[in-house]
């Protein structure tokens, strides 16, 4: 079995089945029925059009739950009018499905589950063991956003940002249980860009693939959080990287900037770093002030204020850093790092520790809590 091509299919067979008239819950519970069964088939007596053999054998699952379910005599109808078998007709319903799935009467959590099962073709239990919850849970959690788009009909363009937005979201979990959740997202937004020309779309895949390519570089053999500037470079994805820029490239030739495209070339100009001293600080200031711009966000002027630090001293960075709300996330740590530079060991250590008692991720805590003891450490002897 081709795992990989089976769920590649499942996007262009649900939107099939819903194009045809079928709600959401019922073809999504369809098309499962269908996988499962081709699961058990295919190894023995593979298809010679999987998706139209996936899609007849869905419809069929689909007709026949509405025959027994006296609740929705409505499509009754629809019994009588199943398609002769045949070619599946070249269109493409991945993107409606993705505007589906994003859909804005979702929350975030929601959007993004639905996504990985509807679009993904991962399972109920892959999912419940990327975000670590119970797989009753992940199943309440589903079952209730197929409720709320069943009825949900596209008749505007759907909303490109959004489903932008539950990618970012899915490829920011990384990697925990057997998914590797940031490998899906990109394989997804590479789907998505497939079938949709926008920058932002490219955007957001460059930017994907030039924060995986930095993945192996990024956590030392026990498991210790290793930052950019001390990364052994030479195990970064050049592949992935040259991939990435030109993908930016491209997207950005078109003058139309977006706040992915910002981010992606931020994240180029350090992979176009040869060592961490090389780095371009100054066009990276620039980069944050476009991106303060488009989205007026206090995390950008958070990151700005590190690059400010670098590119103009550690006071230019405090500087920039004093405007901003304390209680951002991060702000501690940003200011522990720029008092660091600034050589006042004595702060940094105090904000560094006050940094990991607020740190939520057990690997960033332990990262500034070393800091902290390690600058200690230094004023002691």
């Amino acid at each position: 079995m081709d795992e990989a091509l089976l769920r590649g299919l499942v996007p262009g067979v649900l939107g099939i089945l819903v194009r045809r008239g079928a709600d959401f819950a019922a073809a999504e519970d369809a098309v499962q029925d269908a996988l499962v069964e081709a699961v058990r088939v295919w190894p023995a007596d593979p298809p010679r059009d999987p998706k139209g053999w996936l899609v007849t054998v869905a419809w069929r699952r689909f007709l026949d739950a509405t025959r027994a379910d006296t609740a929705r005599r409505r499509r009754e109808d629809l019994v009588d009018e199943e398609p002769a078998p045949g070619p599946v007709p070249a269109v493409d319903d991945t993107l409606r499905l993705y505007f589906l799935c994003a859909h804005p009467s979702l929350t975030p959590s929601s959007a993004v589950a639905l996504t990985l099962r509807a679009v993904g073709g991962l399972t109920t239990r892959q999912i419940a063991g990327a975000y670590l919850v119970p797989e009753a849970t992940m199943a309440q959690r589903i079952s209730r956003a197929k409720r709320t788009v069943s009825g949900v009909r596209l008749d505007r363009p759907g909303d490109v940002a959004t489903v932008l937005r539950v990618l970012y979201l899915v490829f920011n979990e990384g990697y925990s249980g057997d998914v590797d959740l940031a490998a899906e997202a990109i394989r997804l937004t590479r789907q998505l860009a497939a079938v949709i020309d926008h920058p932002e779309v490219a955007g957001l895949l460059a930017l994907m693939l030039l924060h995986h390519a930095r993945r192996a570089a990024r956590t030392a053999p026990d498991g210790a959080l290793v930052p950019l500037a001390e990364q052994d470079r030479s195990r970064w994805d050049t592949g992935a990287i040259a991939e990435g820029v030109g993908i930016l490239q491209a997207a950005l030739a078109r003058d139309r900037l977006g706040e992915f495209q910002a981010q992606a070339a931020v994240a180029a100009l350090h992979a176009d770093a040869p060592t961490a001293e090389e780095t371009d600080w100054v066009q990276i200031v620039e980069w944050y002030d476009e991106l303060a711009r488009l989205t007026d966000s206090p995390v950008v002027l958070l990151n700005r204020a590190v690059a400010v630090g670098e590119a103009d001293g550690p006071r230019a960075g405090l500087a920039a850093l004093s405007v901003l709300d304390g209680s951002l996330p991060r702000y501690a740590a940003v200011a522990a790092y720029l008092h660091e530079r600034a050589g006042d060991t004595a702060t940094a250590a105090r904000l560094y520790a006050e940094a990991a008692r607020a740190a939520s991720d057990l690997a960033e805590r332990d990262h500034l809590t070393r800091r902290a003891a390690r600058l200690n450490a230094g004023r002691d002897r």
